[in-house]
């Protein structure tokens, strides 16, 4: 098969439309709008087939001509395939016919993260770095450092002091530079962009090679229509950080149709989820508003805590433009999202999942989703990741003596009530 860089024609400005050449590059020089990837889908559609793969690895790289980077030995732990489970008995809890769970905790490094650094750092050693880096909410550092190990990379990951410890551990074991900052991650975020500026020689995965990056969240969409037999679900409900997962599934969607792979309408309802403590893509969408208002991020999903979303008026667009809505929950009601997901279909999320599901029993109730629509919901983090959160309302249900007697005192109580 010929070279994948071949079907790729280069980078474009979002706002302008302005060319430039597959480089570091993620800004436009003239207006400052980002730049997102161009390819040539003419050529793809006459290199892809459902056939081609099917015969592919179990993983993101099965859509490696519709993905930026051109290596036949790419930076791999195996991120994506994961399960669509059919969710019968959370659907019923919600009134929902035809539910689907996205299942993106089973990923190496238990979110949906090692997609987008999977690409990231395969183009980020074609273009000669040497040292990866980034600035993270937590999953995105466990995924940089784990993939930088596996390449043999240096990493610098900066995180928010405050997270949580259990993304700090899971970070810090493979090795890198793990660097603590005092404050939230818009916080991080500045410094690494000033970094940036300064250390050429890195790649910053969502800075300096983030058209790249953004790219692997397309093969969310790409597994979810090949796994529902190359077809489109009628509408999907994803978390809100920075907004570009959002964006980039919508664009999955209309890639498969540009090639030829999607049967059926590729026009999915979009709706998104944030916490209320971080919600300003959620405030613009309940005002009216065209522009994001930045907030200072006060949440248990702190996957989520971006004040100022790069990609939130893209997403906000989105989701418009589909016929969706976005929806904001308390920290109250993430915590018995995780608990009704995990109680009715064994999946176990992190806080953004509960941001998930409990939007989406929103979205449900209001009737935005209708009870007969193919619904996916997408879960991105595994709940061992914020055990903290979950901590004061689970434990034990029973505690008693190591006798037989003591358990069966114990059982005849809890029965009377």
């Amino acid at each position: 098969m010929e070279a994948t860089l071949s079907l790729i024609e280069g980078l474009r400005c979002r706002e302008c439309g302005r060319k430039y050449p597959a480089e570091a590059l993620h800004v436009c020089e003239f207006c400052f709008g980002p730049l997102e990837v161009v390819y040539d889908y003419e050529q793809i559609a006459s290199r892809i087939s459902r056939e081609s793969i099917s015969m592919g690895p179990t993983t993101i790289w099965r859509y490696k001509e519709l993905l930026p980077v051109d290596d036949e030995s790419p930076v791999d732990l195996g991120a994506g395939f994961t399960p669509l489970i059919r969710a019968e008995r959370l659907g019923n809890e919600l009134g929902l016919s035809d539910l689907w769970i996205k299942d993106d905790t089973r990923n190496p490094t238990g979110s949906f993260k090692d997609r987008v650094v999977s690409v990231a750092l395969t183009k980020a050693r074609q273009l000669g770095f040497k040292v990866a880096a980034c600035a993270s909410t937590g999953n995105l550092a466990n995924s940089v450092a784990a993939h930088a190990a596996r390449a043999g990379l240096e990493s610098y990951v900066f995180i928010p002091s405050n997270l949580e410890q259990a993304k700090i551990v899971t970070t810090a074991v493979y090795g890198g530079h793990l660097v603590a900052v005092n404050g939230n991650y818009d916080d991080v975020n500045r410094l690494c962009a000033e970094l940036a500026s300064e250390e050429l020689t890195w790649a910053f995965v969502n800075l300096n090679v983030r058209p790249y990056y953004a790219e692997g969240s397309k093969t969310l969409a790409f597994e979810v229509a090949e796994q529902l037999g190359w077809i489109a679900p009628d509408h999907v409900v994803v978390p809100i950080a920075s907004g570009s997962q959002l964006t980039k599934i919508q664009k999955g969607f209309s890639e498969l149709a540009k090639v030829g792979l999607l049967d059926g309408d590729p026009n999915v309802r979009i709706s998104g989820a944030q916490a209320k403590g971080c919600a300003p893509v959620a405030n613009a969408f309940a005002s009216g508003a065209d522009h994001i208002r930045p907030v200072k991020p006060d949440t248990i999903a702190k996957s989520l805590a971006i004040g100022n979303p790069a990609d939130g008026e893209y997403a906000l667009e989105a989701v418009r433009s589909s016929g969706g809505a976005i929806e904001s929950v308390t920290d109250d009601e993430i915590i018995e999202g995780i608990k009704l997901l995990a109680s009715t279909e064994g999946v176990f999320a992190e806080t953004a999942g509960g941001v998930t599901i409990a939007c989406l029993a929103k979205l449900a109730a209001s009737n935005v989703i209708k009870s007969d629509e193919k619904v996916v919901a997408f879960v991105t983090g595994h709940g061992l990741k914020t055990v903290e959160a979950l901590a004061p309302t689970s434990g034990p249900t029973i505690t008693i003596e190591a006798t037989l007697e003591a358990f069966e005192k114990a059982i005849a109580n809890e029965k009377r009530g």
